[in-house]
């Protein structure tokens, strides 16, 4: 489980594609903090710790990580997000994250607003029936606030709103236009609508819809 809350970017030195993709990643600050077999989410795709020496740790993603996410996308020189997974205890200042992609998106247009940026993004539907207004979304592993939400019939879009902070802290602004990202809805939304739906349908014999 993470947060949003990005501690850390690192630099793809090398992508080696096979039956697993191997991703080496140089990140001084966090290689000399993990362990073999830990998980840390790489722009909110939860990945397990390979090796971790002289400040590159190494992962290996599956086949079918890459078919579901932007990560088959990352090329030598790409900057991603890096967290480590949350410990019992510690403060939750972002929302629960689970470094399972639900879909992904792409960059629509960036604007400013005051000190603060506005980002448009392109969801698909499986995504935006989960995300409100107000609400928390994660953004290659980047924990925002929604601004608003446009629903299409294949694909909408929602707005975010961006500090310079953030910006600077994450893989953002490395970011262009028609870029694509890894997206995950709030964890809240699907297991409500799981435990509600078939109440909610008139599913469960004897009992009338609310």
């Amino acid at each position: 489980m993470f947060t949003g809350l990005i501690e850390h970017t690192g630099k793809v030195l090398a992508v080696e594609t096979g039956g697993m993709t191997r991703l080496e990643v140089e990140t001084p600050g966090l290689a000399e903090q993990v362990s073999l077999g830990e998980s840390i989410a790489v722009n909110g795709v939860c990945l397990t710790v390979e090796s971790a020496v002289e400040g590159v740790v190494v992962f290996n993603a599956m086949q079918e990580t890459l078919r579901r996410t932007a990560l088959g996308e990352l090329e030598v020189g790409s900057v991603v997000n890096l967290e480590r997974a949350l410990a019992l205890g510690e403060r939750l200042g972002g929302h629960l994250v689970q470094g399972h992609v639900d879909g992904v998106g792409r960059v629509l247009e960036v604007r400013s607003e005051g000190d603060a940026e506005i980002w448009a993004f392109a969801a698909p539907g499986s995504v935006l029936r989960y995300t409100v207004e107000k609400g928390s979304i994660c953004v290659d592993g980047i924990s925002l606030t929604v601004v608003s939400v446009e629903d299409g019939d294949d694909e909408g879009r929602f707005t975010v709103s961006v500090l310079p902070q953030t910006r600077e802290a994450t893989n953002l602004g490395h970011l262009y236009g028609g870029a694509r990202v890894n997206l995950e809805a709030d964890v809240m939304g699907k297991y409500a609508e799981r435990l509600l739906g078939p109440r909610l349908s008139g599913a469960y014999s004897g009992e009338e819809r609310p």
